[in-house]
């Protein structure tokens, strides 16, 4: 998981956390977070000889997000991705998003 993480940590917008799995683990990764004032909540491997400390909470709230893209999968518009203009299928979500608050 962490090697396509490389290519994308110059991209990551402005946030104060970033939530992953132990697939991340790795300490050029932490650094790289926190050279950019991103504090990773990631749990070390098991396999790992030093512990690393993480919000234990914030890391089971993960879930919610989980949850949420596999709602968001049930529609076949958006887990397809039928439209092809970025903003046709962004409305796609923001219509299924919308459905699925209210629902």
């Amino acid at each position: 998981d962490y090697i396509g993480a490389r290519a994308l940590v110059s991209g990551l917008p402005k946030v104060k956390w970033l939530l992953g799995d132990r697939g991340y683990d790795a300490d050029w990764f932490r650094e790289a977070l926190q050279d950019k004032k991103i504090h990773p909540c990631i749990p070390g491997r098991k396999k790992r000889k030093t512990h690393v400390r993480y919000d234990k909470r914030r890391y089971k709230r993960r879930n919610r997000i989980e949850i949420m893209f596999g709602r968001l999968k049930d529609w076949r518009r958006v887990a397809t991705r039928y439209d092809r203009c970025p903003r046709t299928f962004f409305s796609a979500i923001a219509l299924a998003a919308t459905v699925i608050f209210w629902l």
